[in-house]
């Protein structure tokens, strides 16, 4: 068989070297392709392994606080509670909590003012049209405004 030689850039046609590029573009990307895979399973892999051994660790946490629990309960049996009144006292205690828990989160959910800017730019997008002209990107935005106008911003605590 025999082999022809490369032509020289110059002979070659428009046609070709967009066969050729189009060839190498398509060999990157499958190469990017698998990097990305063979980087995803280590990296799922690892954060497999993470995720049972935190879920291990709050198991045992979890044990830990009911054996304190109980501790907790005859503890105060031992310094002259009743034993159903020591029990009743570690419940409400931790159903106190609880409750500064929850009303802790609903506090942080509160402050939340959903993805206006996203929302708005996905519509931008669904529609087709430009907020700004070609090639310039938008001013940047302070927390708390929108489109000029202010927002008024809740404080995080």
């Amino acid at each position: 068989m025999t082999h022809i030689p490369p032509a020289e850039p110059q002979e070659e046609s428009l046609g070709a070297l967009v066969a050729a590029a189009s060839d190498q573009i398509s060999t990157l990307v499958r190469a990017e392709i698998e990097l990305a895979k063979a980087e995803f399973r280590f990296d799922a892999k690892r954060v497999g392994m993470a995720a049972g051994l935190f879920g291990a660790a709050a198991f045992m946490a979890h044990l830990c606080l009911i054996l304190g629990s109980f501790a907790l309960a005859y503890g105060l049996v031992a310094a002259g509670v009743w034993t159903w009144l020591a029990f009743l006292i570690v419940t409400v205690l931790y159903l106190l909590v609880a409750g500064g828990l929850v009303f802790i989160g609903i506090r942080r959910l509160k402050g939340l003012t959903g993805m206006k800017r996203t929302l708005r730019s996905l519509k931008t997008i669904k529609s087709g049209e430009r907020e700004t002209g070609l090639g310039s990107s938008p001013a940047p935005v302070t927390p708390g405004e929108t489109d000029g106008r202010h927002d008024p911003v809740r404080p995080s605590r």
